[in-house]
């Protein structure tokens, strides 16, 4: 069985035992977290979707770790003005383990 989760303005297939990388989530590591957002439920008996949300049907989570992605560069200049700015981004995020999908 596989489903469709929303989260942090993404959607992600997941399946029983899968780890992801979401956006931050406000929890703590080894902390359960909840994904009621389902957008489409697969499994033996064919896809079950939602308008928009699949009812009843929720995907629970453990939370391995929090952390923060590679550092980018941001490098801005304007030509022949002498202008320029360098700039680093590390975008933090979470580390879950899916645990079950119920629907």
């Amino acid at each position: 069985m596989y489903a469709i989760i929303e989260t942090g303005g993404k959607q992600y297939k997941v399946e029983n035992g899968d780890v992801i990388y979401v956006e931050k989530l406000d929890a703590e590591a080894e902390a359960t977290v909840t994904f009621d957002k389902v957008i489409a439920l697969g499994g033996e008996d064919g896809l079950k979707a939602g308008t928009p949300y699949v009812e009843g049907a929720k995907v629970t989570a453990q939370v391995l770790k929090q952390g923060k992605a590679k550092k980018i560069r941001v490098f801005t200049y304007r030509p022949k003005k002498g202008s320029k700015r360098c700039l680093g981004h590390r975008q933090p995020y979470t580390k879950v383990q899916i645990s079950a999908i119920e629907g």
